[in-house]
């Protein structure tokens, strides 16, 4: 049987190691196993885990590597892998593998040692970590920053509800979103991203600003709390707060969208998504005015909304058509992957009410987004700690990758 070597090397990055120590494997005829390398700072680490044929001088390449190294100020440590161990290494790969995804203002340590924690407790292995975000300053955060580190994590998961449980308990206390996911092949694949509108790609409830430019906006205020939160049906509750609305004028809808204020990374998102080749989508329990406002603005693909009834100039306290409600969304999200010939598993659903739930629970990928606590509970996934563009580190999509994308539009 063929040794197995480890080696590594560290030290100060420069141009030429990678290519100056696989040189030496291939003039030694080694088999590669596997290989990997990371840069931080400057500073490179490598691995690569060898197969040494029976007609190779073993010990003549290992002086060689460590003579290239040490002429290069690296450190080199090339130690031998049992046969059993090999194979134990072989046999991990079947195991399921993991997302957990960490998004905050700035990543400190306390919250990787808490999260890390969480993933030795419940018996899994880190394979890889990597930051998503860009580098961060020294110093004063920029307005609005992001941070974004993605872990890899790898074997059988006992309790995957606890394992969840686990991790919101640390967000909450650190004040971070914390994502879990299993890592398959529809995770980079999506195709379709569906949008609620108010309170998700705004920062406001549509209804309560127009309540209040008709005067009764602390009256619909009221029934819309009472709606986001679950506590009464979302149809009786909508034309409730519609029929409240009688005899504004025309005009105030006109007023409200040109106030309106777009969701903290939307943008960035939107034109993202559409670089590269996403559909997306607005399914809202909103008015379809404001919906085809931010189509025009967003480049949003197709909208799904109420038709606020008007009539000589005023609004008449009617809902034209079916109330898109949650059970509308769900249904909806459905006709739209079937018009993409898309699976449900490549669907996203953003949203933050009651009524965004059934879409959330259909989509292969639900976030509640800055949401009520009853939807954060209850959704696979939630982000309150950043704004819409976070949904890219979900993707896997770094900084990187994302600017180059929205360069290249």
């Amino acid at each position: 049987m063929h040794d197995i070597l480890l080696i590594s090397i560290s030290g100060e990055d420069q141009p030429g190691l990678t290519a100056g120590i696989t040189t030496i494997l291939a003039d030694h005829s080694v088999n590669v196993l596997d290989i990997g390398q990371a840069v931080i700072h400057a500073t490179l680490s490598m691995g690569v885990l060898v197969e040494v044929p029976d007609h190779c001088d073993a010990t003549g390449m290992s002086e060689a590597v460590t003579a290239y190294a040490q002429s290069h100020s690296m450190q080199a440590r090339i130690s031998p892998v049992s046969a059993d161990s090999y194979a134990r290494w072989v046999q991990a790969q079947g195991r399921a593998r993991y997302i957990i995804t960490l998004l905050a203002r700035k990543i400190t340590a306390d919250q990787l040692s808490r999260v890390t924690t969480v993933v030795s407790r419940h018996g899994l292995n880190i394979d890889s970590i990597n930051r998503l975000s860009g580098r961060i300053p020294q110093g004063e955060l920029p307005a609005l920053s992001k941070a974004c580190v993605e872990f890899s994590v790898r074997g059988p998961l006992q309790d995957s509800g606890l394992f969840r449980r686990d991790l919101l308990e640390v967000a909450g206390a650190l004040d971070v979103d914390l994502a879990f996911q299993q890592d398959n092949m529809y995770r980079r694949n999506r195709r379709l991203v569906v949008f609620d509108m108010d309170s998700t790609l705004i920062e406001a409830e549509v209804i309560d600003e127009l309540a209040r430019l008709a005067g009764v906006g602390e009256q619909v205020s009221a029934i819309t709390e009472r709606a986001m939160r679950g506590e009464i049906d979302f149809s009786e509750s909508f034309r409730a707060r519609v029929a409240l609305l009688k005899g504004l004028d025309e005009g105030a809808l006109e007023k409200v969208a040109s106030e309106l204020k777009i969701t903290e990374g939307a943008e960035h998102l939107l034109s993202t998504l559409r670089a590269l080749g996403y559909k997306t989508a607005i399914v809202s329990g909103g008015f379809t005015y404001f919906a085809r406002y931010l189509q025009a603005r967003l480049g949003i693909d197709y909208i799904h909304a109420n038709e606020l009834d008007i009539a000589e100039g005023a609004v008449t306290g009617r809902v034209v058509g079916t109330i898109v409600d949650g059970a509308r969304k769900a249904d909806l999200l459905r006709q739209l992957a079937t018009e993409q010939n898309i699976d449900l598993q490549q669907v996203i659903a953003v949203g933050d009410g009651a009524n965004d739930l059934p879409m959330l629970s259909v989509a292969g990928l639900g976030i509640a987004f800055r949401a009520k606590p009853l939807v954060k509970q209850s959704a696979e996934q939630s982000i309150s700690t950043l704004g819409l563009d976070a949904i890219l580190y979900l993707l896997g999509l770094s900084d990187r990758y994302q600017n180059y994308s929205s360069a290249s539009k």
